[in-house]
């Protein structure tokens, strides 16, 4: 909502919004881009009299500022919708969905196009290091779109993906999330498959080779090309590391055709995000070797395994893993690129699925590759979270205070230790407290 509102103001329109909780990335972006945010959902900021109110999923009737915008007969579109009719109608879309790695394969994407001359337009979920804005409207016909399967708004409960119409779709992987609004992984196919009827059969899809999940979705039915990828087995395009440290990538792509460089990112989640950008920059006509060479230069994502301060040799991240099977791959990944380091991490189960203990067991097993892990223990989590984290021992720590984990935090770090703050949400600023603190008691 947020990248909307960024191309809304791009577009010449004068917009305010609102937001139960407002915190930095997004919110430093929209104050910068002159956009008021009301914290809180209060009817008063209705009182401008908005043209159009673009309403975003969190808002459900009973909510104060939808009731009056009800009652007071206001025009209305979710977001999705407003995207799709005032800039993605008449633009080349290329859509990037699946359950993880969504932001930043859209924002490899959005870099290869930008880095070969085209100028795309681009929605992502977070702040790409190469644009430092989450959204542009764009100067050519090709528009990037993170593809979203939550759904639309309270009064559209279809995916949100399915509003794009894309003529190039990029299927990271398929698993089951949402549990707040999907029963099972079966429902959640059904929506990723109204995404696969409107692509057009002069588009392309490009889909991850090795997902069975997505296998089954393109059973379901497709009538467009498919070209799969992967970093092992039989793929129309493939990658490896040239190295240990995964400092160096090499990719193949139909043809034989192949291409290496040297990165400033790693993990194996990643070269999968990186060769999906890259086959899909092919749509546009960027080659492989350039759309390789591209990503030498890319700069990551904002709160994506973001180092944000080194204080006394110990190293800081910001990191938004919080799906069981995207901890796991990025506690891996730090393992394979700092040997012979501790990894620490904290970890704030915020989802609606987390909270509800569906993925309870496999949390804590993702967590296992962790030296020390420090728990953030929200409020109704059930004796079953605790059971479940108990497979852990003596490794983890839990607290219900921000300020108490911080304090227990900062005790427990050496030199060399790698931290891994985790989480879709602020974290209570744990992250900023714990390097304030470091920065006083150990110096930079």
């Amino acid at each position: 909502m947020g990248g909307i509102a960024a191309l809304a103001r791009a577009a010449g329109h004068k917009v305010t919004g609102c937001d139960r909780n407002v915190y930095p990335p997004m919110s430093t972006q929209l104050k910068t881009l002159g956009i008021d945010i009301h914290e809180g959902v209060d009817a008063s900021q209705l009182d401008v009299g908005p043209d159009c109110v673009v309403v975003g999923n969190v808002m459900s009737r009973g909510a104060e500022v939808v009731e009056a915008m009800l009652d007071r007969g206001l025009p209305y579109q979710s977001g999705p919708q407003w995207l799709a009719e005032n800039v993605l109608h008449d633009r080349q879309v290329i859509a990037v969905a699946g359950t993880h790695g969504k932001t930043t394969t859209s924002s490899m994407l959005a870099w290869i196009l930008e880095d070969a001359g085209h100028s795309p337009g681009f929605l992502v979920g977070g702040i790409p290091g190469n644009f430092g804005e989450s959204a542009r409207f764009g100067k050519s016909e090709y528009f990037v779109v993170e593809a979203d399967e939550y759904d639309t708004a309270f009064f559209d409960k279809r995916a949100k993906l399915v509003h794009y119409r894309p003529r190039t779709v990029i299927l990271n992987n398929l698993e089951y999330d949402h549990a707040d609004i999907y029963k099972d992984i079966d429902a959640i196919l059904w929506q990723f498959h109204q995404l696969v009827r409107t692509v057009p059969g002069t588009g392309r899809i490009i889909s991850n080779g090795a997902d069975r999940n997505l296998g089954r979705l393109l059973e379901m039915g497709c009538w467009t090309p498919v070209e799969t990828f992967g970093t092992a087995g039989d793929t129309d395009w493939s990658a490896s590391f040239a190295d240990k440290v995964e400092r160096r990538i090499r990719m193949t792509g139909p043809g034989n055709r192949s291409a290496e460089t040297r990165w400033n990112i790693g993990g194996i989640y990643n070269l999968e995000n990186a060769l999906a950008a890259v086959a899909a920059a092919a749509s546009a006509g960027v080659s492989l070797e350039r759309a390789v060479d591209a990503m030498s230069r890319f700069d990551g994502v904002k709160r994506r395994m973001e180092r944000t301060a080194t204080v006394a040799d110990i190293a800081i991240y910001d990191d938004f893993a919080h799906h069981p099977t995207a901890i796991r791959k990025t506690i891996t990944s730090v393992r394979s690129r700092f040997p012979g380091h501790r990894i620490v991490v904290a970890v704030e189960p915020r989802s609606n699925t987390m909270k509800l203990g569906v993925h309870n067991e496999a949390f804590a097993d993702s967590l296992k590759g962790a030296d020390l892990v420090w728990m953030y223990r929200p409020k109704g989590m059930g004796d079953s979270f605790d059971a479940a984290l108990s497979v852990l021992g003596d490794k983890v720590r839990a607290f219900g205070d921000y300020d108490q984990l911080v304090a227990d935090m900062s005790t427990g770090l050496v030199s060399g230790d790698q931290v891994v703050f985790m989480s879709n949400g602020g974290f209570g600023s744990a992250r900023q407290t714990l390097t304030a603190m470091l920065q006083r008691t150990r110096g930079s």
